[in-house]
This record gives structure tokens, C-alpha cells and sequence, in this order.
């Protein structure tokens, strides 16, 4: 199980920073949708650049054209580049045809997919990296979360890594790590805190006993 931190929030300078104070705690660092807006492809190179031992995310949530989006990332330094569960097929294909000639990774974030059981095998079966189930700002404001979601792609993914997100603290950790993902995807649960980088370790450390 790996921890990863996401950053949305942020400028540049401020993510480099707050990286700094955590960056011997977590495994991958999330350029979120909201810096890339901000800030574009730059905050992805400028991050590797910064860490190059860590695995960088870039959030781009794609939809279309996805083979030129994975191929901009990639030249940014992304290891792993995010894709829509509700893109159509063809998109899924060709962001994974174009990761794996670039030598990097898919991560398809099923925010908004009904049926997340049958699209998740639909996923496995196109050779994405992971499938991510994401409870969004809008959705955490009325007090939903991704447990049994992530439940139900454990039952019928059998080749990609699973990966939870979407306001998960510590008081919710050991309940994510119960359904055992193989990514943790933490925002401000770790950036919102006054002690980022004790909340880090400790997470971490819940992660790596799990």
C-alpha cells in the first residue's frame, strides 16, 4: 500500500515547500486538477524537478484527445497521469497506448460513474495501471465516502492496483486500509493540518502496517 499526497490548492513555490516538510512520508506527490489550471504543465516539471526520487501525479482528469494529454504529461515528467472512467472507450485506449510507450502509468478516477462494478472490469480489461474510486468536494460536503465503492471494484478488478480518494483523515484511515487499496490518496488531511509532516508518518505508518 502506498500513501499519496495530493496537492490542489497550492502555487508552485508553496507545493515545493510543503512537499519538503513530507517528502520522506509518502510515495507520490498529486499536481491536483486545480494546480494544473492554475499553473499548467509547469508545476509537474518544476515538482520532478524538485524531488526527482518521488513519483510525480499529474491530475488531468482527461477526457479527450488522450494520447497527446498522456505524451504532454509524460514530457513534463509525470509518472502517472490520470483518465476519467466516463471517457469513451477509445480515449481509455489510447491514453494507455501512449503511457506504455512512454514507459508510465494510467490511473482512471471513476469520479461520477454509475455503474462503477461493470465499468471497472470494462477498465481492467483495457490495461489501466489503477482504478481509482474518488469521492469529490461536491459529494464529501453531504457526507458521502468511497469505502463501499472501493469494495465493489476489489471484488472484479483482477490486473490493475486500486486507489481510494476523497476526504480521508486519520479518523478514516484504518477503515480504508481495512479494504486494503493499493494506493491512499490523502489531501488535507494531511495539507489542512497544523503538523504535516507527524500526520504524514503517522499515516505512513498505519499504511505500511496494513
Amino acid at each position: 500500500m502506498e500513501l499519496q499526497l495530493a496537492l490542489d490548492l497550492v502555487n508552485i513555490p508553496e507545493a515545493i515547500e510543503l512537499v519538503k516538510e513530507v517528502e520522506d512520508h509518502v510515495d507520490i506527490v498529486e499536481i491536483g486538477t486545480p494546480v494544473v489550471i492554475n499553473e499548467g504543465l509547469k508545476a509537474v516539471k518544476e515538482m520532478k524537478k524538485a524531488f526527482p526520487d518521488l513519483k510525480v501525479l499529474a491530475d488531468l482528469k482527461i477526457m479527450d484527445a488522450a494520447g497527446y494529454e498522456v505524451m504532454k504529461a509524460s514530457e513534463a515528467g509525470a509518472d502517472i497521469i490520470t483518465i476519467l472512467g466516463a471517457a469513451e472507450d477509445a480515449s481509455i485506449k489510447g491514453a494507455v497506448e501512449e503511457a506504455k510507450k512512454q514507459n508510465k502509468k494510467i490511473l482512471v478516477d471513476m469520479i461520477a460513474v454509475k455503474d462503477i462494478e461493470t465499468r471497472a472490469q470494462e477498465l481492467d480489461n483495457l490495461g489501466v495501471d489503477y482504478i481509482c474510486v474518488h469521492t469529490g468536494y461536491d459529494l464529501q460536503a453531504a457526507g458521502q465516502n468511497s469505502f463501499e465503492d472501493l469494495k465493489a471494484i476489489k471484488r472484479v478488478v483482477k490486473n490493475a492496483k486500486t486507489a481510494v480518494a476523497g476526504g480521508i483523515k486519520m479518523d478514516t484511515l484504518p477503515e480504508v486500509i481495512k479494504a486494503n487499496p493499493d494506493l491512499v490518496i490523502v489531501g488535507g488531511g494531511i495539507t489542512g493540518q497544523d503538523d504535516k509532516k507527524g500526520t504524514a508518518a503517522k499515516m505512513q505508518e498505519l499504511i505500511k502496517q496494513g
